[in-house]
């Protein structure tokens, strides 16, 4: 007989229970709220620090310029290009009106971090129980992919979220198939979907995981989730349309992924600190895995009890999206590895569940301690560069236009978003240094009126423009920005410099990472 009410904690591995039958001790005792409080407080000091020790760069800029938008070109311009991290951009907008330095903007995302490590603790604990739980958060919170991508102003905090939120409420659908459990799971999942495209690969991931049993109750439980499924699709169906429209455009810069681009995605979701740290994960995952065949063959099997079945779910979370990825990329590069942050927790709560099985006290607090120090080294390291990507010098570039730009000097920028991080740090200094504020030069491309709109962020100019408009000024400045390898610019920039030194003989350079400016200048 089944119970009436499921409690969700604790469960012996080698009880035979099924799917659905399982009850435990309760999982928020006073003690395990304490806990996660001390655990918080220090995750919150670890994301809070240096937050903006790392200068802001053109993908934190971008968000900024999407979210100040008038409503009508935020979605002119979503539908057109921006459909992705949609989501994050309304909260986003919605945030800045309560301030709008770089320390508050990229407080959004470690809150959200924050929000987290409760959501990591209660899918544990509906997995396995208080001890797993606890160390999932342990682990999350001094991890420090997940303090990198807390301390950005991007979707990417946010989309960890509400993966975790969706996966449990999609174990709790499988354990109460509640209508409140099922709006839950399609509310959840919409929302990690616009959060980030990408969140479609963990739907997957949830369709793959869910067993079809024979069972009474294991009929009704699918039946449940593929309605909950069939609404996820149509609330989705704009952003599915956006991306069957837009192809892999807006993401054609993505390199063709190699071996080493695997290596370094798992040395960074572990937590940055290299082979040693990467190593203790991936024992503590097989040591939670093992027996190993007893996991592997629920594969081939729907008639799974409760202990296997959750391993093979987080098993399936971690490794599909991105085996799924790595496959598709034979065909167009679309692996990137901060994408798919979203399998993070899996990670953790996996890690965790190893940990957790250790036959001795003493060996799972020092396997623990272990790699929580590691974390926290990776985490220092983190502090002193990027590991996964280099910020460009928009910044930098910005600031030394509005420095040196003189009275009557133009500037156009050789794509058009290049103009997006200039907009921002001009408001940025205008906020700092107001009595030091100046027009800066007139912006003679992209433009389509006096503040950006939606036209703005596509498109390069053309011959015919740059005969016409830069004649009437003496001195133009020129941002180039993604315009070709090193030695090999591309047509637009060599355009650009023909056109140009026709008017204008003489060219000074200064050159910022990933970002170059000219200035044209007549003697």
């Amino acid at each position: 007989m089944l119970p009436s009410k499921m409690a969700v904690d604790t469960v012996n591995d080698d009880a035979g229970q099924s799917l659905h039958a399982r009850s435990a001790p309760p999982l928020w005792t006073r003690a395990s709220v304490f806990t996660l409080a001390l655990l918080a407080a220090a995750a919150a000091v670890l994301r809070f620090l240096f937050l903006v020790r790392k200068p802001f760069w053109f993908d934190e800029c971008f968000s900024v310029e999407v979210a100040r938008l008038s409503w009508h070109d935020l979605g002119r311009l979503l539908w057109r290009r921006e459909a992705n991290m949609s989501l994050y951009y309304l909260l986003l907008r919605g945030w800045l009106d309560f301030g709008s330095g770089p320390f508050f903007i990229r407080s959004l995302s470690v809150i959200i971090s924050l929000a987290t490590l409760p959501a990591i603790f209660w899918l544990a604990g509906k997995l396995f129980d208080r001890r797993v739980a606890l160390l999932s958060v342990a682990l999350m919170s001094l991890n420090a992919y997940h303090i990198r991508y807390a301390q950005e102003a991007r979707s990417y905090s946010l989309f960890v979220l509400l993966a975790t939120i969706s996966s449990g409420f999609l174990v709790a659908v499988l354990r109460n198939p509640s209508r409140g459990n099922r709006v839950g799971y399609v509310l959840a999942s919409v929302l990690a979907v616009y959060a980030h495209l990408y969140g479609l690969l963990l739907l997957a991931a949830h369709w793959l995981a869910v067993p079809g049993g024979d069972r009474t109750r294991e009929r009704l439980c699918f039946h449940a989730l593929r309605r909950s499924w069939i609404w996820i699709g149509f609330a989705s169906l704009p952003l599915m349309i956006f991306a069957a429209k837009t192809g892999a455009g807006p993401i054609r810069w993505i390199q063709r992924p190699g071996l080493h681009d695997l290596v370094d995605f798992a040395e960074h979701i572990s937590g940055n600190d290299g082979v040693v740290l990467l190593l203790l994960y991936a024992a503590a995952c097989v040591a939670a895995i093992m027996p190993l065949e007893k996991v592997m063959r629920t594969f081939r099997c729907t008639d799974i009890k409760w202990n296997v079945w959750r391993l093979r779910f987080l098993l399936i979370w971690l490794l599909f999206p991105v085996a799924l990825t790595l496959l598709l990329s034979l065909a167009r590069p679309i692996f990137l590895g901060r994408y798919f942050i979203f399998c993070l927790p899996a990670l953790m709560i996996l890690a965790s569940a190893g940990l957790a099985k250790l036959p001795r006290s003493w060996l799972m607090a020092a396997s623990l301690a272990a790699m929580l120090l590691l974390s926290l080294q990776g985490t220092l390291s983190y502090y002193d560069h990027d590991f996964d990507l280099e910020r460009d010098g928009s910044e930098a570039a910005a600031y030394y236009v509005l420095d040196h730009a003189q009275p009557g000097d133009a500037i156009l920028f050789h794509i058009a978003e290049a103009r997006v991080p200039y907009e921002f740090f001009k408001s940025i200094r205008a906020i700092t240094s107001p009595q030091e504020v100046a027009a800066g030069p007139e912006i003679i491309y992209p433009r389509h009126g006096y503040r950006l709109d939606y036209r703005d962020f596509t498109g390069k100019p053309i011959s015919d423009f740059l005969h016409s408009a830069p004649s009437h000024y003496s001195r133009v400045w020129l941002v180039l920005m993604s315009n070709g390898t090193p030695g090999y610019p591309d047509a637009t920039t060599l355009m650009l410099n023909q056109t140009l030194c026709e008017s204008f003989p003489r060219v000074e350079r200064a050159k910022f990472p990933q970002v170059e400016l000219r200035l044209y200048s007549r003697p």
